[in-house]
């Protein structure tokens, strides 16, 4: 899996709004939707045991082109909605798993 693309995003929700925003994804279809998208090996949310409002998100892609191809498919619309609405920041890196 020498080409994989494995990108992290350190999410910072608004104060108290963690566990909605992860169950709004839930309830509109966004995870599972992403998951089955072609390309994408890996897309899992760890919760902070530090921070009650961080979450670490671990995606990982066959090949950049999938992963710019999963940034443009129809329900990152809705994932782009939710964000807006409890996100307060996101960082986004890009790691090597061996």
């Amino acid at each position: 899996m020498e080409n994989t693309l494995t990108l992290y995003v350190r999410y910072l929700a608004k104060p108290g709004c963690r566990e909605t925003f992860l169950r709004q994804l839930t309830t509109h279809g966004v995870i599972d939707a992403i998951r089955r998208e072609d390309g994408c090996l890996r897309y899992d949310y760890f919760l902070s045991v530090q921070n009650a409002d961080e979450i670490l998100l671990v995606e990982q892609w066959q090949t950049e082109e999938k992963q710019q191809a999963h940034l443009r498919a129809p329900h990152m619309d809705q994932l782009r909605r939710l964000k807006s609405e409890y996100v307060a920041d996101a960082r986004l890196g890009r790691v090597r798993l061996d």
